[in-house]
């Protein structure tokens, strides 16, 4: 296999396994949008290598693959630090998240007796309560006068 048929298949392997993930949910638009945009800077250096030639003469530099070398290392320290940000931003969310449940908890906790109608006090409550829906004030049993 020629190394321009190899290059034209590595990018439509690509460009099909990056559908199929975005169609399933397993990769979001924005990094499909790189990976994407990576397969057709293959596709166009694999077509017309001299882009890459032109590319490496143009910067002085003198082999064109560490050229692609050093594009594909920078592109890889950019994807690294984009995913650090935002795993330090879902950390912090997170952890605010729990802290708000944890909250919600006691406070739910604080209002509610426990399934024994005990509550976190170790009082009983009163028996003359209404139950939660009813008015205040009525009275359900019928052990009045009729």
């Amino acid at each position: 296999m020629t190394p321009t048929a190899l290059g034209v298949a590595v990018s439509v392997i690509v460009t099909v396994v990056l559908f199929e993930m975005l169609r399933r949910h397993r990769l979001r638009e924005k990094y499909a949008l790189i990976w994407f945009s990576i397969a057709i800077g293959l596709l166009v250096i694999t077509i017309f290598p001299v882009v890459l030639t032109s590319a490496a003469e143009l910067l002085h530099v003198q082999v064109p693959a560490n050229l692609l070398f050093f594009v594909g290392s920078l592109l890889l320290l950019a994807m690294s630090l984009q995913h650090s940000f935002e795993l330090g931003r879902l950390e912090e969310r997170t952890r605010t998240l729990a802290e708000e449940v944890a909250l919600l908890r006691l406070a739910l906790d604080e209002r509610a007796p426990d399934q024994h109608g005990v509550d976190e006090r170790g009082l009983e409550p009163p028996d003359d309560l209404p139950e939660p829906g009813e008015p205040a004030g009525t009275d359900t049993s019928d052990d009045g006068p009729a």
